[in-house]
């Protein structure tokens, strides 16, 4: 496989948090209750956004975490000295979740180095805008599923024999799912594959006592829109058309992902939060 650093791809994604502005907010909010004290979470796409947020919570809860991402050294480096900051150990870990040898050699570097595995976040993921059908190429739609949902795949199946009675996988999917996207059509389709995913992989797990969750966000000021995700003309509006008529921001949404790691949610499995500022699902 190429250096992770050579890869090509069709725009900037991931993208860097570092030269985005404004910076996203992914501050905890609230002092440490040490919910998930003693634990080791290997988080997907932890450089930046979403997955720097749940970290940093994660972190503060007392749990040490894997930083999984793609090639954005800079973006990484600050969350794990996020991660240190609040005494937690911190490892980084480049490369793409799409190679399944990847994903097995990313989960024995973290047990390898910080003694287990307790808590899977399926959170990297790419989105490419076509507003019409025929643009998206064969080898974007590859690409988008390779790493939105053969990544969680690989993951799970790279970690399955690590988890065992109290462990929770929770995977990132979105309000897409559920709305649908006219201009994110291989995106979206991705995230329902997530869904039905964690439906299914959960009734498959619970018998072993491992939980399996998820967290469908609305729109999240991260790199992933500015950085190619969205058309730049419509990044000015981004997360208006929300009933709350704002994007959200990354520390909004990790609360979900620590309610679904820790013991406060240990009667769910097989649910789906909503942090998507007011959309109303399934009403």
């Amino acid at each position: 496989m190429a250096d992770i650093d050579e890869m090509i791809h069709e725009d900037a994604l991931p993208g860097h948090e570092s030269q985005l502005e404004p910076k996203p907010d992914w501050e905890p909010r609230y002092p440490a209750s040490g919910r998930l004290a003693g634990k080791v979470a290997l988080i997907t796409g932890a450089d930046s956004g979403i997955g720097r947020a749940v970290a940093a919570l994660f972190a503060r809860e007392g749990a040490d975490i894997a930083i999984l991402y793609l090639c954005e050294h800079d973006d990484a480096a600050k969350t794990k000295e996020i991660v240190e900051a609040e005494g937690r150990r911190a490892i980084m870990i480049a490369g793409d979740v799409g190679d399944k040898e990847f994903c097995e050699g990313a989960v024995a570097e973290t047990v390898d180095k910080l003694g287990a595995l307790d808590i899977l976040v399926n959170n990297a993921g790419e989105q490419h805008p076509d507003e019409d059908i025929r643009d998206i190429t064969e080898e974007q739609l590859r690409r988008t599923f390779q790493t939105n949902i053969f990544g969680y795949f690989f993951m799970t199946q790279a970690a399955r024999a690590h988890l065992r009675k109290g462990s929770a996988i929770i995977n990132c999917t979105s309000v897409t799912t559920y709305k649908g996207s006219e201009a994110l059509l291989d995106y979206s389709s991705t995230k329902g594959a997530i869904t039905a995913f964690t439906y299914s992989l959960s009734q498959n797990l619970v018998g072993d006592g491992i939980r399996v969750n998820a967290v469908a966000p609305g729109p999240i000021w991260t790199p992933l829109n500015p950085f190619g995700g969205q058309p730049p003309e419509k990044i000015p509006d981004f997360g208006k058309d929300t009933p709350m008529g704002r994007p959200g921001q990354p520390n909004e949404v990790a609360p979900s992902f620590l309610f679904l790691a820790c013991e406060d949610s240990s009667y769910m499995s097989g649910q789906v939060l909503h942090p998507n500022g007011g959309t109303v699902i399934g009403g």
